[in-house]
């Protein structure tokens, strides 16, 4: 069969049109990635079988209800002759991984309608190491039109079934995260795979911190099937609060208070443009663009457990974690320094937060086991996670053992401790030792927490929450929420709120479990 002149482009097409086949998707002539058939394949329906090439070989090529397999046709050999048997046995791809599909055509020079029909693209994903997936093709080459179109409507119609795969995307960029790079990251990576697979887009380029959130309280997202966030933690987080907002408005639903709050009616996409990732890292296993397009495309969705912040009775924002004490003060000085670059902005931050360490006055109150437990005295650093909040600096997560969905938080408190022992404490996180394994360190697993701070001058005492009172003090104290700033002058109350979004990712199941022997989480 013919493979290719020179002077002549060959292009994947969908329906005989002329646009020519991204790059985005390299194609595998060897199939290295497929494996023997399963025996339950054996017993599935058959719906199409046919000769095609792949690769270099001439292959009897069977679709079944869930898998496309094909073996190298042999020529027949005397009886007993088992050479080279190894090298034909059968092979397959699953349906399910399968994302868009084309016709290949190849175009001469000037030439740009009636190309010379090749044979079908089919566009796949392969599962690689450390949960990364990537894009590829698989060629099935035939030049009869006839059978390549009996096989195409079959596949259009396979993929069509598809229901959780999203045909159309709202999506929100913010340009100023990290160094800028998510303009460059969408329109590269995200945007060409999401037109080989044909889903409608609408892009909106944020302006200003809060412009996502004002655009969701009132924009219309009828016919769209999903939101996709490309940038960074904090833009991140200002999409979900915003969905889970309209979702209680929707529901008529008193926002100021909310007790129990319904869920998001759209999935929420994170494609990671940030400096940190640490949601789309905890999400997807790994911080990576393609992986995080690809559960996209294939309509991969995980609940997501959400935590309420409130204080005095009044919702503050949804979130996924928070840092109070040494976390909330290092980023209130980072966003004081944004002139700096990210990694210098933080670099600086942790440094001058580490040398004016302050010992946080508090009380957090615990809901164990459905009684309340109070823990009062001088902290650190007060951690409140729903998530495991994997990112670079803590590959095995700030909060390890807490999963997207447990239905729990993971309430870690440092007590005040000399500034070695702490320094050490927060050096543990980036190595394979557990960084709970302290004496000032403490672990819970909890439902809800509520947080006392308390100034030199007195403050708020937490028996006496049932009647009325001021706030400690004018001073406001800052928390970092998903990587966002929050200013508290009161107490502030976490509560968890089991599965209350769906996120496009993988089955946690497929994450590589990293335990932490400790007695507390």
């Amino acid at each position: 069969m013919p493979r290719g002149k020179r002077g002549g482009r060959v292009s994947a097409l969908e329906g005989g049109g002329e646009e020519e086949a991204p790059s985005a998707a390299a194609a595998v002539p060897s199939a290295p990635w497929a494996f023997p058939q399963p025996p339950e394949a054996a017993a599935e329906q058959v719906l199409l079988r046919g000769i095609f090439e792949i690769g270099r070989n001439s292959c009897d090529v069977v679709l079944s209800e869930r898998t496309l397999s094909w073996r190298p046709i042999q020529p027949v050999r005397p009886a007993g002759d088992s050479k080279d048997d190894v090298l034909h046995k059968e092979e397959f791809i699953e349906l399910k991984d399968i994302f868009s599909v084309k016709l290949k055509r190849r175009y001469f020079a000037k030439q740009h309608r009636n190309g010379t029909l090749l044979g079908i693209t089919l566009f796949i994903c392969l599962k690689k190491e450390q949960n990364k997936l990537k894009d590829s093709t698989l060629d099935l080459i035939n030049l009869s039109e006839d059978h390549c179109d009996i096989w195409f409507r079959q596949f259009r119609k396979i993929l069509a079934g598809f229901s959780n795969r999203p045909k159309s995307l709202k999506i929100f960029l913010n340009p100023q995260s990290h160094k800028k790079e998510a303009t460059q990251v969408y329109y590269e990576k995200v945007e060409p795979l999401l037109k080989i697979t044909g889903i409608k887009t609408d892009v909106i380029i944020t302006e200003y911190e809060g412009h996502a959130l004002s655009l969701l309280k009132e924009c219309e997202l009828q016919g769209f099937d999903g939101i996709v966030c490309v940038g960074g933690d904090g833009s991140a987080s200002e999409v979900a609060h915003a969905l889970l907002l309209r979702a209680q408005k929707n529901a008529g639903m008193e926002t100021d208070s909310i007790l129990t709050p319904v869920r998001a009616q759209l999935p929420l996409g994170l494609i990671p443009a940030g400096s940190t990732n640490v949601l789309a890292h905890s999400l997807h296993g790994i911080p990576h663009v393609v992986t995080a397009t690809l559960h996209i495309i294939l309509g991969h969705l995980q609940p997501v457990d959400v935590c309420t912040f409130s204080a005095t009775g009044k919702l503050l924002r949804f979130g996924f974690s928070a840092m109070f004490g040494f976390g909330g003060r290092t980023l209130a000085l980072a966003e004081k320094h944004r002139w700096m670059s990210p990694n210098q902005r933080r670099d600086f931050a942790v440094i001058k937060a580490l040398a004016q360490l302050k010992r946080a006055q508090g009380s957090p109150k615990s809901d164990c086991n459905d009684r309340w437990q109070m823990i009062q005295g001088q902290f650190l650093n007060v951690s409140i996670m729903a998530i495991p909040c994997l990112c670079s600096v803590a590959p095995r997560g700030l909060a390890p053992n807490t999963r997207l969905n447990n239905g729990s938080m993971a309430l870690i408190i440092a007590r005040n401790t000399s500034r070695p022992e702490f320094i050490k404490h927060l050096k543990r996180y980036a190595s394979v030792k557990n960084q709970f394994n302290f004496p000032f360190v403490e672990t819970y697993t909890v439902e809800e927490v509520k947080v006392y701070p308390r100034n030199k001058t007195g403050g708020h005492h937490p028996e006496e929450e049932d009647q009325p009172h001021e706030t400690v003090s004018e001073e406001s104290f800052p928390w970092n929420v998903d990587g966002d700033l929050m200013e508290a002058a009161s107490e502030v109350h976490v509560k968890l709120h089991p599965r209350l979004i769906s996120l496009y990712g993988g089955s946690l199941e497929e994450m590589n479990d990293s335990k932490v022997t400790c007695n507390c989480l």
